[in-house]
């Protein structure tokens, strides 16, 4: 059987490695414009910031090691046309520029996505840069050698980590966010507020509720960030936007969601049986709507990817789907979110409320602790929970992990208080600071319907 895997990073590898495990007899053909294969994109604001010496430590697979398990590996081939009904690919070797015509009984579409690069005049300045691919990295830090002062467009997590590498790299740095807050499709205002008060803390100007106008030289060969609050002169700017699906191959073909994302069953067959769909090009359940959801995200690429590689010949194993667990650190603090926030969840049928959280992570009495502050969504007719946000300089990325699994099994504001959890001094309180951050939430519940009973009284 003859497998054809367009796109190459974390999708398509693992893809390929799930189908060589499974289908070792199978004809595997790869296809990838690119030159390198697996880069990771948070590494680059790794590299600006000196954590991350070399780009090239950061490609975790190489296209030979997977020649030698004969997989042919098409790399910098530009795949330009796929006939589904015919089973048929043609592409263009973009170093002869000779065309190659293909054909497959099995089809994984790991295009990813592109950047999607927002109308703004002079955009196309050279001194405007984008930050998403292993060349764009590259190019970003040799850009910042020979200059200072930088404008970041994007308050999502690309634009607020770059910051952070460029400030540790010795740069001056204005962030852009056309959002009046910073993470929005991740936090809620309060752990938004305690991000932005950590930038400005760390000498980031962050311009929130702005809108960049254009670019343009100025006679100094710096260049101008027009906005509809003021103007600032810069150095170079880098652009960390959101992203579109590359799925336009497939047009007509499968079946599309209204942004261009394939929309998939839950072992990742579009609505072609013979063509799958994994990674940033496609669609993810959302276990809190049991709606699709659009979240390009690095775990899920590789989740969705080695679930197309071992359901290519069978039904394997099903997508659990996703809460969107994300997390960061910035200037030492762990920044993780899981699930919906307040704002999100308002928005749903759900009756949604939160409550926040502060202590330190465990007894005073130790030598010394961190303050971990928490924002627990839940739902109250239901109690189910929600969501998460947490931060603090203690590490609380697995307990989003925690959070999520929480999520997954829909359990409750009163499961999640008294769930058992290991004690220490060394690791925390008696009781968790999760268990404790609902205890309030039931406690809020408690007064909130002594409130009703006196009100109907």
């Amino acid at each position: 059987m003859k497998v054809a895997i367009i796109g190459c990073t974390h999708a398509g590898i693992s893809a390929m490695k799930q189908c060589l495990k499974y289908y070792p007899d199978a004809d595997i053909t790869v296809y990838e414009r690119s030159s390198e294969i697996s880069y990771l994109s948070c590494a680059t604001y790794l590299h600006i910031g000196g954590t991350v010496d070399d780009l090239d430590k950061v490609l975790y697979a190489d296209p030979q090691e997977f020649r030698d398990q004969n997989v042919t590996m098409r790399m910098q081939y530009d795949v330009i046309k796929i006939d589904a009904k015919e089973h048929t690919i043609l592409s263009q070797d973009l170093k002869t520029k000779k065309f190659v015509n293909d054909d497959y009984d099995k089809l994984i579409m790991a295009t990813g996505s592109r950047t999607s690069i927002p109308v703004i005049a002079g955009i196309e300045n050279p001194k405007v840069m984008l930050c998403k691919t292993f060349s764009q990295a590259h190019k970003l830090y040799e850009a910042g050698q020979s200059h200072h002062k930088i404008a970041i467009l994007g308050g999502g997590y690309a634009g607020v980590e770059l910051a952070e590498g460029f400030v540790k790299s010795g740069h001056e740095v204005i962030l852009f966010q056309r959002n009046k807050q910073l993470l929005n499709e991740y936090t809620d205002p309060v752990i938004a507020d305690k991000i932005h008060q950590l930038l400005v803390e760390h000498h980031i100007v962050v311009s929130a509720g702005t809108n960049v106008l254009s670019f343009s030289d100025t006679a100094d060969q710096r260049i101008l960030v027009t906005t509809d609050r003021k103007n600032y002169e810069v150095d170079m700017v880098a652009i960390c936007p959101g992203v579109l699906p590359q799925s336009d191959l497939l047009k007509g073909q499968v079946k599309l969601a209204k942004n261009g994302a394939i929309i998939t069953n839950e072992y990742m067959e579009t609505s072609d049986p013979d063509i799958f769909a994994a990674g940033d090009v496609a669609e993810n359940n959302y276990n809190l709507t049991v709606d699709p959801i659009y979240v390009p995200l690095a775990s899920h690429a590789i989740r969705q990817g080695t679930l197309a590689g071992m359901n290519l010949f069978g039904h394997r194993v099903k997508s659990l789907g996703t809460q969107a667990t994300t997390g960061m650190l910035l200037f030492g603090q762990t920044v993780a979110c899981t699930g919906l926030t307040l704002k999100a969840a308002s928005k749903t049928a759900f009756d949604a409320q939160s409550v926040f959280f502060e202590a330190d992570y465990r007894p005073d009495f130790m030598p010394e602790t961190d303050h971990i502050a928490i924002e627990l969504v839940y739902d109250r007719k239901t109690r189910r929970v929600l969501g998460a946000q947490l931060m603090s300089p203690h590490e609380v990325a697995q307990s989003a992990n925690t959070i999520s699994v929480i999520i997954q099994n829909k359990n409750t504001i009163d499961d999640l208080a008294y769930i058992d959890m290991l004690f220490s001094p060394n690791f925390n309180e008696p009781f968790n600071y999760l268990n404790l951050a609902a205890q309030k939430a039931i406690d809020q519940e408690y007064t909130h319907q002594l409130k009703l009973e006196k009100t109907d009284s």
